[in-house]
């Protein structure tokens, strides 16, 4: 062994002591502290004693933690991850009471509950002292760094890793083009500042008309997302509704993909996918939501957490980190309320919880596991953070709020980063992301009626007295009226129309989608109007409602805006834009890209849009959303290294997320990893 080696092995002993000797001290103070924690018998014991029960006690709580921990996380695979968070504290208490039985002493003991509270702080303290000594010493973190890469290159027969560069691809779940550029320039992100200033380019891209992660992951990792037409639709011949964040519905996409292009993702030669709807294609994963369903321990998404969770420190240290979120976002909402902030959406019951998962437990999650595929040698890495997405959708697209949240991310890159000069090949990394978020209140708050009650009155179907009574439902009413040439309304001879006539109404973001169930085809405009003659002409005059997309028997795809004006989608353009005016350029393209998906809606509905102010009416409770066309929601970013192509040589505009993909495949194969495509049936196996 050289001395170097001898170094490393004293230097984690000492370490190891000094962290047993302050948990050792934490157990005296917590024992002299609270009451149904003692050390010493009835009787009384010397201090001497007492120390060393507090030592053997740390002593074996550190050697249960190490030895039994990996054990409980394996057999709780299967536990939800909300519920295993919490489970953390409860598995630590049992663990500290096991300890005081079998403490050699034997003069040890602890209530339940009061062992939970201790065993927390004691771990807690420990992982915080064994950071502290890794920051005092300079060498200490990089030296830790070696020691994994070395372990994983002995499990590889001592084989070097590769000369080529691979590439690590984050992506920023919901940080727009102009949102990054304003946190680079506030000192928010001083690592992507730097990056930028020195070894990055950073390129704006547009999304097309479902600019929701669904549609851009799809079309990012498999290079296809036709026939994604929003983040929910109905499918009239399964009559079921697919919702891109459903594990069934996302493994059923990506088949589709695989088929439809015959290719099985970008990540099929030695990739990892890390937190995302879509596997793209890798081996590896980890919290990814299409694999979610499938059954095998191996393969399910949640086979994750043990990587991270088995060690004991990482386990408490994100649960106590959880806890504060929730307690953060408690504090961020009350304060929100009691400030009468507008626009504000509700965010009481679990959300606070659903956030604290998204920006604390999936975060540390994948962070940890790209950096075991750095330390791998992998050829591709796709991990997606969503803290930001999640936080923009009820505090807002900028504010206080998402602020920390990008602050804590580009401190994620940080490490990235880090982790890359002690990888075992170099890595570029890739930053970009899925779509942005455009600010304003919802459609409900606006008007007092949701999307679903507005194309309920338009029908003439019966709507809520509440919504009823609002401005929005007596001008769908009287248009009803009007259409069916019924100047006063009955109560008791109403038109009433079928049960199952009755239309489904489904929210994405800003993009609202209206289906006819009992209709086998996708309805034509003269179809709805036999039917519904007040319904088109409701939704269309609408304030809220900026355009509706239909199928006309006489033009092909038709789109309606206010005050009876109508253009053929196939004669729209930037120069001639029509009813997408406001909409801006590109607008007409991806529309007419949606009228030839065979699921879209027999009605396309997309809200109202200011382009001074940037806002739009989301149909769902949010006051950041994502998912129709209208302001910065579309325009996301790509942040790529110099050493690679420009991703738009020759000046034009990056558009599309199957555009994207086929970016990120030509960097695959400037750095010698090139993604070769499986056959269909081949591909269609490994989906």
């Amino acid at each position: 062994m050289g001395g170097g080696r001898w170094r490393r092995v004293l230097s984690g002993v000492g370490r190891s002591i000094a962290v047993w000797a302050v948990s050792t001290v934490t157990m005296l103070v917590l024992a002299g502290a609270l009451p149904d924690f003692q050390l010493q018998s009835d009787n009384g014991d010397s201090a001497t004693r007492i120390a060393v029960t507090a030592a053997a006690g740390a002593g074996v709580f550190g050697l249960l933690s190490s030895l039994v921990w990996p054990l409980l996380v394996r057999a709780l695979l299967l536990v939800p991850a909300l519920i295993l968070g919490l489970l953390v504290f409860f598995l630590n208490g049992s663990l500290l009471l096991l300890a005081l039985r079998i403490n050699p002493s034997g003069q040890s003991e602890a209530a339940p509950e009061t062992a939970v509270a201790v065993a927390a702080v004691m771990s807690a303290v420990a992982s915080a002292t064994g950071g502290a000594l890794a920051v005092r010493d300079d060498d200490a973190y990089r030296r830790r760094l070696y020691r994994l890469a070395a372990r994983r290159r002995d499990r590889s027969h001592g084989q070097a890793g590769p000369p080529t560069p691979g590439v690590v691809f984050v992506q920023l779940d919901g940080v727009g083009h102009d949102v990054l550029e304003e946190a680079t320039g506030k000192g928010l992100m001083p690592t992507v500042a730097r990056w930028l200033g020195t070894t990055h380019r950073l390129t704006p891209w547009r999304t097309d008309w479902s600019s929701q992660t669904g549609a851009s992951q799809l079309g990012i990792l498999h290079g296809s997302n036709h026939d994604i037409p929003a983040f929910r639709w109905y499918e009239k011949e399964s009559h079921e509704v697919m919702v891109c964040n459903r594990p069934s519905s996302a493994a059923e996409l990506q088949r589709r993909a695989i088929a439809y292009t015959g290719d099985g993702g970008l990540l099929t030669v030695d990739g990892a996918s890390r937190g995302n709807l879509f596997s793209g294609g890798a081996d590896e994963l980890a919290l990814v939501l299409s694999m979610a369903a499938r059954r095998g321990r191996e393969n399910r998404s949640r086979s994750g957490y043990f990587a991270y969770f088995s060690d004991p420190a990482n386990a408490v240290r994100t649960a106590m980190s959880f806890v504060a979120e929730v307690f953060r976002e408690t504090g961020q909402s009350t304060r929100a309320r009691l400030r009468k902030r507008r626009p504000r959406v509700g965010r009481g019951g679990l959300y606070p919880f659903v956030r604290a998962f998204a920006t604390v437990v999936e975060r540390d999650v994948v962070v940890a596991a790209v950096i075991g595929d750095m330390l791998a040698g992998r050829n591709a890495v796709y991990a997606d953070l969503v803290a930001y997405d999640e936080v923009a959708h009820h505090s807002g697209p900028r504010g206080r709020d998402t602020e920390k949240v990008l602050e804590r991310l580009d401190r994620s890159l940080a490490l990235i980063e880090k982790v890359a000069e002690h990888a075992p090949r170099p890595y570029r990394i890739v930053v970009l992301s899925d779509h942005g978020q455009s600010p304003g209140e919802t459609f409900l708050t606006r008007y007092g009626l949701s999307l679903g009650n507005l194309v309920r009155a338009g029908c003439g179907l019966p709507v809520p007295r509440r919504a009823r009574g609002t401005h929005s439902g007596a001008e769908a009413r009287a248009a009803v009226r009007a259409a069916l040439r019924r100047p006063v309304e009955e109560s008791g001879g109403r038109h009433r129309p079928s049960r199952h006539s009755e239309p489904v109404v489904l929210a994405s973001g800003n993009l609202g989608l209206v289906s006819f169930p009992d209709a086998a085809h996708r309805m034509s405009r003269e179809e709805i109007d036999r039917r519904h003659p007040a319904l088109l002409s409701t939704l269309a005059n609408h304030p809220g409602v900026g355009f509706l997309l239909v199928r006309s028997e006489e033009h092909g795809g038709l789109v309606i805006g206010a005050h009876g004006v109508e253009a053929p989608v196939d004669t729209l353009d930037d120069a001639r834009p029509g009813p997408l005016a406001d909409f801006g350029p590109g607008a007409a393209d991806a529309v007419r890209r949606t009228h030839t998906f065979p699921h879209t809606a027999d009605i396309m509905v997309n809200s109202w849009y200011d382009p001074e102010e940037g806002e739009v009416l989301a149909f769902e409770e949010q006051i950041g959303s994502h998912g129709g066309l209208g302001g910065a929601q579309g325009h996301p970013f790509l942040m790529s290294p110099l050493d690679l192509s420009d991703p738009v040589d020759d000046g034009g505009d990056l558009v599309g997320a199957e555009r994207v993909h086929r970016v990120l495949r030509g960097w695959l194969r400037e750095c010698d990893g090139p993604q070769v495509p499986l056959p269909a049936g081949e591909s269609e196996r490994a989906a």
